[in-house]
């Protein structure tokens, strides 16, 4: 399976939204909640989050949470995490973030159809299929992600870039099947969120996080803003957490961040067993990071 094969949200172009507003059907949020709720096996997403943590700590020294960032709870509130789409190991991160930061909350996320097809068994772990680049694609994603929002106890992950970008990319642009959302939401909290994968001191790379400034957004407050205008608070949300995210890794203070997941460390073999004998010698314990003084 090839990352590049799952995009996690829909690909709406502005065209697509006017399409989709002068519809009948979808006026409203209360018109468009009419979507299902996708179901979702817990005992396979449990199987599949222990797979994410076990393939992450193989390939990554850690997986860190800045402290610097909101901590979003909004416990009584539906709630989206809408995130940079910086690589292939996205899904696997947000798997074990999801585990980790929202155990209470059932969550979802959008996928190509065409994907879906052809990885059938994702419908289980909470994905629902979304057709590319068409209005008929905006308007299940708007009814499918309508209905997950009437619950507080849901959350809804997208990748509005609906595509890879690179985290320096400047400025920050987003379809527009988020900022579509936003104007049909009763009430819901959007949540920005960044990733990067960096090396620091060891051989494997870390995987850093942080969760950005919320947006409450209500009935009447989005009848105060166009598709357009939600979409570009978005971007800039989104750019201030990644030049947020950006800046901490560039100090590589572990210390600005919380771990969640320790991965492998140490170049391992003859290296690693020679940095032990020296050690003894010195009457100090072996420390596997290179950090490690």
């Amino acid at each position: 399976m090839r990352g590049s094969e799952i995009p996690l949200t829909p690909a709406l172009s502005p065209s697509d939204g006017e399409r989709v507003a002068a519809r009948p059907g979808v006026e409203s949020s209360r018109a468009s909640s009419s979507g299902t709720v996708p179901g979702a096996s817990p005992l396979l997403l449990g199987w599949f989050t222990w797979y994410a943590r076990r393939y992450l700590r193989r390939h990554f020294h850690s997986l860190r949470i800045s402290r610097s960032g909101s901590a979003p709870g909004y416990r009584d509130q539906p709630l989206v995490i809408y995130s940079n789409h910086a690589s292939w190991w996205d899904p696997l991160v947000c798997l074990v973030l999801k585990a980790h930061r929202f155990p209470e909350r059932r969550a979802f996320t959008p996928i190509d159809a065409a994907a879906l097809e052809r990885y059938g068994i994702l419908r289980r772990v909470g994905f629902f299929p979304v057709e590319q680049r068409s209005a008929r694609g905006a308007v299940q994603f708007l009814r499918t992600s309508t209905a997950i929002l009437q619950s507080p106890k849901n959350l809804l992950a997208i990748t509005p870039q609906s595509r890879f970008a690179d985290v320096r990319e400047r400025p920050v642009h987003f379809e527009g099947g988020l900022g579509l959302l936003a104007t049909r939401v009763d009430d819901a909290v959007f949540v920005p969120f960044a990733a990067e994968y960096v090396f620091w001191e060891e051989r494997l790379p870390e995987i850093l996080v942080r969760f950005g400034e919320a947006v409450v957004v209500k009935n009447k407050a989005a009848a105060d803003k166009s598709a357009a205008e939600w979409t570009k608070l978005f971007e800039t949300k989104m750019q201030e957490n990644q030049d947020a995210l950006a800046a901490e890794v560039q100090r590589r203070n572990p210390e600005d961040f919380q771990m969640v997941l320790r991965g492998g460390a140490g170049q391992g073999g003859v290296y690693d067993w020679w940095r032990s004998v020296v050690a003894r010698v010195r009457g100090k314990s072996f420390q596997r990071e290179h950090g490690q003084r």
